[in-house]
């Protein structure tokens, strides 16, 4: 049972609990073919067969009526608050639901209506608004519980839907055409409780294919297609810009990422990241504001030879900085060789050198007319001496 049906399955006994407990002394008293009997003391009901009525002492009113077959608690159940039938179902001689089970409003109309198999829900479960509208349709099997459903609105508009791999919710729901069994793709549509377009679908033979999100303002917040062996997922703002969009390849156990884009709140990207099909990065850009490039990182190389050739710009576009890095998989980023400065109007500032353990061990600047100030030997400790000139 999900936490939905179980919540409306307490919703159904809700009154009759609260009543039991709100006459701290109520004491029941029950009778069997008109004789006094006790469900907790089984001498009493040893051997003996019919229809158990218990009432409240006090008030006289009916609270329970349980079935017993030579002697055992098996058959029709049935709790009653204030007189009105609340709940009823069927045991098995372990104790079991087994059958036909109900809860009702307190005008009797249904609440909600399953079949049980030895204590497991199977088939069709059935719950409804107060007015009688079909609230939500699952299909149980046994094992596997809950393997598809339906939701409504009062109005009787869709709210939510899950797709098994073939049609089981007829009579009640028509699954065959929603999850797409029949006539293609299917394209449905789901409501709130105010009758508001929440979201648009799409299923192919019980797989969904399209998911479309939808803000209040009926303009996407998200949407989530497949096709092929390709899935791509795409975010937005309330004003309908693009923030987010990921491209992925679909494999046998998940996905794996070949593209993913970051955009501003303007639409304009502010980063790209690229994958080979494979899940290793080929490339990792990012952009200013104003649509230049901000760095710019290209991958190349396997394993532990792996690198990643990274520049950086100023926001004008001129060069920045450029350099190369060690990018062993599921390791940082390792400065290795020449490395250089720029400054906004692309000339040369600075120049480092780094060994294959990434310490720096040159450096060279350029004054502001592009001539050499300084050129400096870096030792482990840190220390500089002055190359000879």
């Amino acid at each position: 049972m999900t936490l939905r049906d179980t919540a409306f399955a307490l919703a159904g006994l809700t009154a009759l609990l609260t009543s039991l407990a709100g006459t701290a002394h109520a004491v029941q008293e029950c009778e069997l073919n008109g004789e006094h009997v006790n469900p907790a003391n089984g001498n009493t009901t040893k051997g003996k067969t019919g229809l158990m009525r218990c009432k409240d002492r006090d008030s006289g009113e009916l609270q329970r009526e349980q079935e017993l077959r030579n002697g055992v608690f098996m058959g029709v159940v049935r709790y009653y608050d204030k007189g009105k039938l609340g709940k009823e179902q069927h045991l098995n001689a372990k104790g079991n639901l087994h059958g036909r089970a109900r809860e009702f409003y307190p005008d009797g109309k249904v609440l909600r209506e399953a079949t049980y198999e030895n204590g497991h829900e199977e088939g069709l479960v059935r719950s409804f608004h107060p007015d009688g509208q079909l609230r939500r349709v699952a299909f149980y099997a046994d094992p596997g519980g809950e393997r598809a459903s339906a939701e409504f609105t009062p109005a009787g508009q869709l709210s939510a839907l899950r797709c098994a791999d073939s049609a089981v919710l007829a009579p009640a729901a028509d699954d065959a055409r929603w999850c797409g069994f029949v006539g293609g793709p299917s394209q449905v549509e789901l409501f709130d409780a105010k009758g508001g377009l929440r979201a648009r679908l799409s299923y192919t033979s019980g797989k969904r294919v399209r998911n479309e999100r939808l803000y209040d303002n009926g303009k996407p917040a998200s949407q989530d297609e497949v096709a092929g062996n390709q899935r791509t997922e795409r975010r937005f703002s309330s004003e309908g810009v693009k923030r987010y969009e990921l491209v992925s390849l679909i494999v046998e156990r998940g996905t794996v990422k070949q593209r993913e884009i970051e955009y501003s709140e303007r639409g304009t990207p502010v980063r790209e990241q690229r994958w080979t099909p494979a899940g290793l990065a080929v490339s990792d850009d990012s952009y200013y504001l104003n649509s230049q490039p901000r760095s710019k990182t290209v991958y190349s190389g396997e394993g532990l030879a792996r690198v990643a050739d990274i520049t950086e710009f100023h926001d004008n576009g001129q060069r920045a900085a450029e350099g190369r890095f060690g990018a062993a998989p599921r390791g940082r980023l390792i400065p290795v060789g020449l490395h250089r400065r720029f400054d906004e109007q692309g000339k040369l500032a600075s120049e480092s050198v780094y060994d294959d353990k990434g310490r720096v061990t040159r450096e060279r600047t350029w004054d502001a007319n592009g001539q050499p100030d300084r050129d400096d030997e870096v030792f482990e400790d840190g220390s500089r001496k002055a190359y000879a000139k």
